[in-house]
């Protein structure tokens, strides 16, 4: 029989022995090389695929599992626009120009807005269900509630939207905050904002980032001038703007228009106002009421009438077209293709200029398969130029024949 010191230290030797064998097989695991990841590419015949069609949200505006981006510069109404929208699909109601929106519930997270004295109050404005307006408010990391970050925690999100279901609209305002890294940076801007891509495509929802617009790159294209990587507007099927411009007779106007389309049109576009009501007494919200259709891109709709310059605020697009043709043409005449040149070096659009160009009166003439802008002056003034010429030709010849001559009757008529 064992004596009980002798016990002790047979296990205590056992025990000694385990822990050195253990080490030796963990530093053997570490020293040991892993085995490498087996990876390959995943290639899909297209016989193993069926074409379907662009499903909508709302025909040609928002698509269905798609990523949308609503730009424009302050003061514009982006987030009421974008509530408006929600709003119509929270009710199953009716779409700008008439058609009606599938109805479902819709998610909106915001970096910028209350959602109790701020959303909500514009939804109920806008007529909203709110049973279907569900907001981000927070996260939970072991039991303690921080802020959202979609930079962080779009997985999470992702589980809990599943988990409610039957979403068909998500609100990120505005869309940089996905971006953790730097948003001027295309390839990080395009990793970042993957999540949110998938994010529309698994939910089958579509979804709408808010955006601003640099003060660069007015009169230009207005998709080009979201703040940021253009990873935004590339990554987004759908680039819709929106900005307050001057109409013809002073007034101001608000238009929405569809800045750039990869999945359907990518012209037209809807006035709207902005203004403020009462959907509880004494909680007042803004709202949009939606006015006529418009034509043309979304680069003539906003530079034929928009303010362009800081230095003459009071100035529209047209006015300094009509002034860059006033001195382009000093000399009378010019190609149309310098024109043109001329005009994209100046940043103006085309239309305006051909626009402008029709309220100076210009002429277009074509001389030798090319064409030319006239002034109208200074077709007046070559008539009388030639005009006169005429006449002291004919004068010529009138010092120079007989009028007693047969020949005199002759030279006049060929002049």
């Amino acid at each position: 029989m064992i004596s009980n010191p002798q016990y002790q230290h047979l296990v205590a030797q056992l025990d000694s022995e385990l822990v050195e064998s253990e080490n030796k097989a963990q530093e053997s695991a570490i020293s040991r090389p892993s085995k490498p990841t087996r990876q390959r590419v995943i290639l899909t015949s297209g016989l193993e695929l069926d074409p379907r069609p662009v499903r909508w949200l709302w025909k040609d505006w928002l698509a269905l599992g798609k990523m949308h981006i609503l730009a424009g510069a302050p003061g514009q109404g982006k987030t009421t626009i974008a509530l408006a929208c929600a709003a119509i699909v929270s009710k199953g109601g009716c779409w700008p120009d008439g058609s009606t929106s599938e109805s479902g519930n819709i998610l909106i997270w915001s970096g910028e807005d209350d959602p109790a004295d701020t959303l909500l109050p514009r939804l109920l404005m806008a007529g909203a269900d709110r049973a279907r307006c569900y907001f981000v408010s927070g996260t939970r990391i072991n039991g303690k509630e921080h802020s959202f970050d979609p930079a962080r925690d779009m997985a999470d999100l992702e589980a809990e939207a599943i988990r409610l279901g039957g979403i068909k609209l998500i609100v990120v305002d505005p869309v940089v905050s996905a971006v953790a890294g730097d948003g001027n940076k295309n390839n990080e801007v395009r990793r970042a904002l993957q999540p949110l891509v998938d994010l529309a495509s698994k939910l089958d929802a579509a979804v709408i980032g808010i955006s601003h617009f640099s003060k660069a790159g007015q009169g230009g294209d207005p998709a080009t001038r979201v703040v940021g990587s253009v990873a935004f507007t590339a990554v987004a099927r759908v680039v819709l703007v929106a900005a307050k411009v001057k109409s013809e007779d002073g007034d101001t106007k608000r238009i929405l228009a569809r800045g750039k389309s990869n999945i359907g049109p990518d012209e037209g576009g809807f006035e709207y106002h902005i203004e403020q009501g009462e959907p509880i007494p004494g909680i007042e919200a803004s709202f949009v009421t939606w006015g006529k259709a418009v034509e043309g891109s979304a680069r003539e709709l906003f530079a034929e009438n928009e303010p362009v310059t800081e230095n003459a605020p009071d100035k529209t697009a047209r006015e300094n077209a009509e002034e860059f043709l006033i001195q382009l043409l000093n000399e009378g005449i010019c190609p149309t293709r310098y024109v043109e040149a001329q005009a994209n070096e100046a940043g103006l659009s085309w239309a305006t200029v051909r626009r402008a160009s029709q309220s100076l009166g210009l002429k277009k003439r074509k001389v030798n398969e090319s064409w030319y802008w006239v002034r109208p002056n200074l077709l007046n003034q070559l008539a009388q130029d030639a005009q006169l010429a005429k006449s002291e030709q004919v004068e010529q010849v009138d010092e120079q024949v007989d009028p007693d001559s047969s020949y005199a009757d002759v030279s006049l008529n060929q002049i």
